[in-house]
């Protein structure tokens, strides 16, 4: 792929571009991505390593995944590899941290996406006793009684990403070793996700906390009563699978899930504009400012584009209409770069795994590998493969630390590109 405009770096214009620079190159050429000439772009990320590279290098040399890594492309297997080496380099034994330096502190140990992403990471390569250890530690040790989280910001949507990965790891480990034990936690987050909607009545929308960063500003969030929805129908089949007892019921806990993803969905049909031109979905019921130019012009609008959006998508609610909708207002609304996640003016990949689920749902493989391989290319440092949560355009530079569900990326979504074990 050749492209004076790319070769030029001109960041300015990248920064204002309604789409995809990379994306609109490889359309042009006529070209498929491909991770070896994606690398040959740009400069890649500069900065420190989380950890000292022997620790990864010796967790690297102890993997033995099932199946063995092998996508296809070496610098993608090495992204896997060190990623999975990361877990237990930033978790402190069993006990979960988010990152390093400020996302070291304590204050961040309970954020449910660590657990969630290193569940999904770890089973998918077969590590399942790793998997199920941390997660029954997590499960004892963070949920409340009243089945919320021991964290100052949980977000609805979080609470039923965790049922979803406690039937994931059933599929992909078995229930053994663990289930029983942890059932009583799960099954008192599904009690918190039922109060909140005996909250609103019989229809409508939950109410709740977008995501931590944004915990001061409650409402109906799209992509918090999608996930509701998926958790709640989840953990209704796991317990009915594995004869267990649940406080509400399997017919209450589905038809509660049944309801809910039809009120979510008329809702997004009645806040999207008829103007299928128009990309803008506001990501609550409640008025928010819109943003003007690029989606990214704004907070919410950046909020929006990062993690709503890709949270709405990957519930798997959508129909394939709004789904690739949704998509689309990413492309054409200047909401990523080479694949990246585009925040304000800057790029933010840590729940890039929610939107490449959602853009693999759909069979739509060249959006997928774009966003793969820009990610392991740009949002990590080449040199040791460390993901910063936050990097600049290129040649780029780490807007904020080392995190783990960044880190994780490559290896949840490079499994769908192997055969099954």
């Amino acid at each position: 792929m050749t492209d004076p405009d790319l070769s030029r770096g001109p960041q300015s214009a990248w920064l204002e571009a309604l789409t995809d620079p990379v994306r609109d190159a490889l359309g042009r050429a006529g070209e498929k991505p491909d991770l070896g000439r994606i690398l040959d772009l740009f400069e890649s990320p500069s900065g420190d390593p989380a950890f000292d590279r022997n620790i990864i290098a010796g967790n690297v040399e102890r993997l033995r995944t099932t199946p063995d890594v092998s996508t296809g492309h070496p610098f993608l297997d090495l992204a896997v590899r060190a990623g999975l080496a990361h877990i237990d380099a930033t978790f402190q034994a069993d006990h979960p941290k988010y990152g390093v330096g400020e996302y070291g502190r304590s204050c961040h140990d309970g954020f449910p996406p660590v657990i969630i992403a290193t569940v999904d990471a770890l089973s998918a390569w077969g590590l399942h006793g790793r998997a199920a250890q941390l997660w029954r530690y997590w499960l004892l040790n963070r949920v409340r009684e009243d089945g919320w989280v021991r964290y100052r910001g949980t977000s609805v949507s979080e609470l039923g990403q965790l049922l979803n990965t406690a039937a994931i790891l059933a599929e992909r480990a078995g229930p053994d070793g663990w289930l029983n034990e942890c059932a009583p936690a799960l099954d008192r987050i599904a009690g918190a996700l039922l109060h909140r909607r005996d909250q609103v009545g019989p229809e409508g929308l939950l109410r709740g906390v977008p995501e931590d960063d944004e915990k001061d500003k409650p409402g109906r969030y799209f992509h918090n009563s999608a996930w509701a929805s998926r958790g709640l129908q989840r953990w209704a089949d796991l317990a009915a699978r594995c004869s267990i007892r649940t406080a509400a019921g399997s017919e209450r806990l589905h038809k509660a899930a049944s309801r809910l993803a039809q009120d979510t969905l008329v809702a997004v049909r009645q806040a999207w504009p008829a103007d299928p031109a128009d990309g803008w979905l506001p990501p609550q019921v409640e008025p928010v400012e819109r943003p003007q130019g690029r989606v990214c012009a704004n907070r919410i609008g950046s909020y929006a584009n990062y993690r709503y959006w890709p949270e709405l998508l990957s519930s798997g609610i959508l129909p394939a209409d709004l789904a690739n909708r949704l998509v689309e207002a990413r492309l054409n609304g200047g909401g990523q770069f080479c694949g990246m996640t585009r925040f304000m003016d800057w790029l933010d990949d840590w729940p890039l795994a929610e939107y490449l689920a959602g853009l693999w749902a759909l069979g739509r493989r060249d959006d997928f590998l774009l966003s793969l391989y820009g990610h392991v290319a740009y949002h990590q440092a080449r040199e040791h493969l460390t993901a910063y949560e936050q990097v600049t355009f290129p040649p780029g530079k780490p807007r904020a630390a080392y995190c783990l569900p960044c880190q994780l990326v490559a290896a949840r979504a490079a499994r769908r590109l192997q055969a099954p074990a």
